[in-house]
Order: C-alpha cells, then sequence, then structure tokens
C-alpha cells in the first residue's frame, strides 16, 4: 500500500474517536453498516477506506471528516 504510513494514522484516529465515544468495533460497524472485520482492517491500516465510508465514520462520531486526518506524530 502506496500510503501505509498516513492509512496507519487515519486507523489509529479512527479508533481513538470510537472508544472516546464508547463504541466497541461490533457496535460502530453495525451502526454505520459495515462488516467487524471490515472495521477492524481500517483501523488496522490492512486496507483503502473509502470517501463513502469515511463520511459515514464522522457523522456517527459528530465530528468533521478533517479531523480524522488530523494526524499527530
Amino acid at each position: 500500500m502506496r500510503y501505509r504510513e498516513q492509512y496507519k494514522l487515519l486507523g489509529l484516529n479512527i479508533a481513538y474517536y470510537r472508544k472516546s465515544k464508547g463504541f466497541s468495533q461490533m457496535k460502530f460497524a453495525e451502526i454505520i453498516d459495515i462488516s467487524r472485520t471490515h472495521m477492524n482492517r481500517i483501523e488496522n491500516a490492512e486496507c483503502a477506506v473509502s470517501l463513502d465510508v469515511l463520511f459515514s465514520i464522522s457523522e456517527a462520531l459528530g465530528i468533521h471528516v478533517g479531523q480524522l486526518f488530523d494526524f499527530r506524530q
């Protein structure tokens, strides 16, 4: 994957915001209508993520999609 490091940071941010809202991976995956396996693969940078899924994630978390890309290193 060409942008592996960026996907890793994105996944970490998604997991951080998801956990801060008290959602398990399973529950959050249900909310945004993807499988728990897909959710896990997104958070662990094992696959690329579509814009549709990113928008669903940000909407479900109540945050601006740009916050998912605020990488702190």
